[in-house]
């Protein structure tokens, strides 16, 4: 059987860190208090958002350089693992942490825009490096849940807890932000390589065998999980990856046209659609006018 750790309630976390439980739903943790421990695969059943201050090679960071070394934070959303190299060798962990389940949220604005937050489907290597001013703003976020937590449960708890959980995330959303351009040593080139994986997909039979490429095959391709990778593309060009996708299969097929030996249904299924009805809605949707009409007017 699969050795892995498993908390599916925020007090079992909490008991495994060596912290009383001040509210059911919610904690905040500081690492430092918890024995030491092996690593091993971790499952929760809650959200987790981590400030590691150990070194990022205990977990899978994959092969990437990060030019931010004064914390690293992970986003973990309910049903997700940790997935760590296992070791016999104990270490005493170091850092903070929120974890907040989902029924503290519901009813809330965070609850409303709680999966906007895209950053909780990112990969480990995907994580936010903060600078130490970053840091020192993400730990006062912790503190001002901490304050909260400490005096007794009243008809405001909820709201003022939730809210100060939004900020927190919001602030990472910012982050996140400035991660993108800064780093552009280790993003440098994705939308070349976008680029060419597409030029590269449509060249060859893939769109006759496999269909029309995916933002999640694109990601795959490139090694990034696909909300990251969305989310980095949008930054980059302004438009969605999905939209990216699609208005390179509108360019293709405008270049199509020009031969008239092939039909719009030829001309479909070279591009990866099932029914050909779908391209045509979809070149109307985008340029206003059918495939046949374009091909007249040109």
């Amino acid at each position: 059987m699969e050795n892995i750790n498993r908390f599916n309630t925020v007090r079992e976390y909490n008991v495994f860190n060596n912290h009383e439980t001040l509210h059911p739903l919610v904690s905040v943790i500081d690492f430092s208090k918890a024995s030491p421990r092996r690593l091993m695969r971790t499952y929760f059943g809650f959200y987790l958002v981590l400030l590691k201050d150990v070194n990022c090679g205990d977990l899978r960071y994959g092969k990437n350089t990060y030019d931010y070394q004064e914390g690293t934070l992970i986003f973990l959303a309910p049903g997700q693992i940790l997935d760590m190299e296992p070791s016999v060798e104990l270490y005493q962990p170091k850092g903070h942490g929120v974890v907040f389940h989902q029924d503290l949220i519901i009813g809330t604005s965070l609850g409303h825009l709680i999966n906007d937050y895209s950053f909780f489907s990112y990969h480990v290597n995907e994580a936010l490096h903060l600078s130490e001013r970053e840091r020192q703003i993400i730990l006062d976020c912790f503190s001002k849940i901490s304050y909260e937590l400490e005096h007794a449960i009243d008809k405001h708890s909820k709201k003022l807890i939730a809210s100060n959980i939004e900020l927190l995330l919001n602030y990472c959303d910012r982050f996140y932000d400035r991660q993108f351009i800064t780093r552009d040593n280790a993003n440098k080139g994705i939308l070349e390589k976008f680029e060419e994986l597409l030029n590269g997909y449509f060249s060859s039979d893939k769109p006759q065998k496999i269909g029309l490429p995916s933002v999640a095959y694109c990601a795959e391709e490139l090694h990034l999980s696909a909300n990251y990778f969305g989310d980095l593309i949008k930054k980059e060009t302004g438009k969605s990856a999905k939209d990216y996708i699609q208005d390179k299969i509108i360019d293709l097929a405008k270049n199509k046209t020009f031969d008239a030996g092939k039909s719009v249904n030829e001309i479909a299924y070279e591009l990866g659609f099932k029914y050909p009805q779908h391209f045509t809605r979809m070149f109307k949707n985008v340029t206003g006018i059918t495939p046949n009409e374009f091909r007249s007017l040109n």
